[in-house]
């Protein structure tokens, strides 16, 4: 599996390439993520598939608005009606270059109420991670910064939950917590600002 992680916010280069920078399978390029050629790729979108702020503007008008339609059809034909923070979809774009697009949420609606201190971008990576290995079509799949639009997550933050995500989903590294304590300091080296940690 390919990972190409693309953005134009300098920034979040700068923090991928800290923690991706040895990984072969990985690039890491500061550019438009919609003008790329790859499998699939990455819609840092919300529960309920509204495509029409951000990067989501850009995917929609790069693939045409009925891809939001579709997309939204989707969701609805969920048992839950919505798609939530940690799950993901795969839905074919009709595009020859991209025919791929991974619907993975980092919020419910939009917001930055919260999100720069939350795991969403661990779990929508993940998520992310685990629809692209599941799909047969699927062996390059472009990545955006994810919760550092409208979530206003610090680049070096996000990019530390996204390789977190891909050494589990990726590398195989699992987690085997002993006890709470452990699963805690886990969940605070994610992200130091979601909690105090207690030694």
């Amino acid at each position: 599996m390919k990972i190409i992680l693309a953005a134009v916010d300098y920034r979040l280069v700068v923090a991928w390439k800290e923690f991706f920078g040895e990984d072969r399978n990985v690039s890491i390029i500061e550019t438009d993520i919609t003008q790329l050629t790859c499998d699939a790729i990455v819609s840092p979108a919300n529960s309920f598939g509204f495509m029409d702020g951000g990067l989501d503007y850009a995917l929609s008008e790069r693939f045409g608005w009925n891809l939001e339609k579709k997309l939204q059809q989707r969701i609805k034909d969920l048992p839950e009606g919505e798609l939530l923070v940690g799950q993901a979809m795969v839905i074919e774009t009709g595009d020859s270059v991209i025919p791929f697009l991974i619907s993975a949420p980092t919020m419910r609606v939009p917001m930055n109420f919260n999100i720069d201190t939350s795991v969403n971008a661990y779990l929508a990576m993940k998520a992310v991670l685990i629809q692209a290995k599941n799909e047969p079509g699927i062996n390059s799949v472009a990545v955006p910064g994810l919760c550092t639009g409208v979530g206003r997550m610090a680049p070096m933050i996000a990019a530390r939950q996204m390789f977190q995500a891909y050494k589990e989903i990726i590398l195989g590294e699992r987690m085997d917590f002993k006890n709470f304590s452990e699963a805690q300091k886990y969940q605070w080296n994610i992200n130091p600002q979601s909690m105090i940690y207690i030694h």
